[in-house]
């Protein structure tokens, strides 16, 4: 009998399908991984924005959380949306408890319409209470910026906001830079072994449908790191991954406004 790796993602929902858990559940399956899934808010969005939000009682998280790691065997853990300060208490004390072997941190604070998913008052908490428990954490440009509390504007100033991240909670950062005016789409990966930014380069592909692409990629790394992968090659393939991802995505239209990737495009 063969025990796939299993890999759990705890974030918020997204019922057209492009982010959150479902992007995650896509990405996850679509990389090689068994998805399971642990729901911290309910989150009325599509393509064109997000619209409300229905908080899930933190008791109900982690009974969700006990489920989970009761049952299942979980090799990675894949955290997104957490949109308060109990919210994040609960998802830290479960990892001391149940101290999965690898945790991919995306630390989802706005979404690409500009609406807030996280409370920007519980930074700080989250700071000091979640990211020294993880592996890695993935934060884009703006991200980076409210928690090393400087402007990122080129690739020196994100080598250096990687290091200090990685210095600062003592964990492997992978500060994403698509955002950035450059030629190609560049993410600096920091290393704590080896002190040294590793980058990875990406066509930078015309498409508006990147809806979820900070999901996606997370989600893949956590999966590959599952597989046990080395984290350097579990963030290539993911990008990789994401790559292909987007730029058949380019070629679909789903709903009116940014659609999301294609993760299952090798299919097609």
């Amino acid at each position: 009998m063969k025990t796939p790796p299993c890999v759990v993602t705890i974030a918020g929902t997204d019922p057209s399908g492009g982010a959150g858990i479902q992007a995650d559940i896509k990405a996850i399956s679509a990389t090689g991984g068994y998805a399971a899934s642990i729901i911290t808010a309910l989150v009325a969005q599509n393509t064109q924005g997000v619209q409300a939000i229905q908080e899930v009682p933190v008791e109900f998280i982690t009974k969700q959380i006990d489920s989970v790691f009761s049952d299942l065997t979980i090799c990675a853990v894949k955290i997104g949306m957490l949109h308060s300060k109990e919210v994040i208490a609960a998802i830290a004390a479960a990892l001391k408890k149940y101290q999965p072997n690898f945790i991919v941190l995306d630390p989802v604070m706005i979404a690409k319409d500009g609406c807030a998913l996280l409370d920007l008052s519980t930074i700080d908490y989250l700071k000091e209470t979640l990211l020294p428990l993880v592996t890695i954490i993935t934060p884009n440009l703006f991200e980076a910026e409210k928690i090393v509390g400087h402007d990122i504007v080129d690739t020196e100033s994100m080598a250096w906001a990687a290091a200090e991240m990685s210095k600062q909670f003592n964990i492997h950062v992978l500060l994403k830079g698509g955002h950035l005016a450059t030629p190609t789409s560049s993410d600096v990966l920091h290393l704590q072994a080896t002190q040294k930014p590793i980058w990875f380069q990406a066509e930078r592909i015309d498409s508006k449908n990147t809806h979820g692409t900070g999901c996606t990629l997370s989600a893949a790394i956590a999966s590959y790191l599952a597989q046990n992968y080395e984290l350097a090659t579990a963030v290539k393939m993911a990008k990789n991954y994401l790559t292909q991802a987007i730029a058949m995505g380019s070629k679909q239209t789903i709903g009116k406004g940014r659609g999301p990737v294609d993760h299952f495009y090798f299919m097609r």
